[in-house]
């Protein structure tokens, strides 16, 4: 399946190269469509590029409002602030920067990864920790190693 993507500031034949882009979004947060969702900025960025980063907008920054969701019920829209605070902003908005690429859309490629990824990862719900006991061995054997301490311990006494 692919999707056509809108590539900001290519021209002549390089846009022609990036006009269809595979999605990238994998399982269930492709089938809910997260990508109507999400709203880019595109801004200078640092790093590699010489003068090609003084004049050409790559940094791609991908917000993403947690709250005003409408694909996400209220059990994961707790669960994604509570694992990926670090991301969100007090308004509740999830906010990732991509600027390592030289082209706009390869970071806009690698914002979204990575964007798939941690969204994937926080609504993973925990596996619940089942209780277990001790075994009876288990149990046998920490009896006779606290007898054999006692029994160490009561030979360093004085007796007199």
């Amino acid at each position: 399946m692919s999707e056509v993507l809108p590539v900001i500031y290519l021209r002549g034949p390089a846009r022609q190269k990036f006009r269809i882009v595979p999605n990238m979004l994998t399982g269930t947060i492709q089938e809910r469509g997260f990508d109507r969702e999400w709203v880019f900025n595109a801004s200078r960025s640092s790093g590699p590029g010489g003068q090609h980063v003084n004049k050409v907008n790559t940094r791609i920054e991908l917000r993403f409002n947690v709250n005003s969701s409408q694909l996400l019920n209220e059990e994961e829209k707790k669960r994604v602030l509570f694992c990926l605070g670090k991301y969100i902003n007090k308004e509740g908005i999830l906010i990732l920067v991509s600027q390592s690429e030289r082209s706009q859309f390869a970071n806009k490629k690698k914002v979204i990864e990575r964007f798939c990824k941690i969204l994937q990862k926080a609504l993973i719900p925990e596996k619940k920790r089942k209780s277990t006991r001790p075994t009876a061995a288990s149990r046998e054997r920490r009896i006779e190693n606290k007898k054999l301490l006692s029994e160490k311990k009561a030979l360093r006494k004085i007796t007199e």
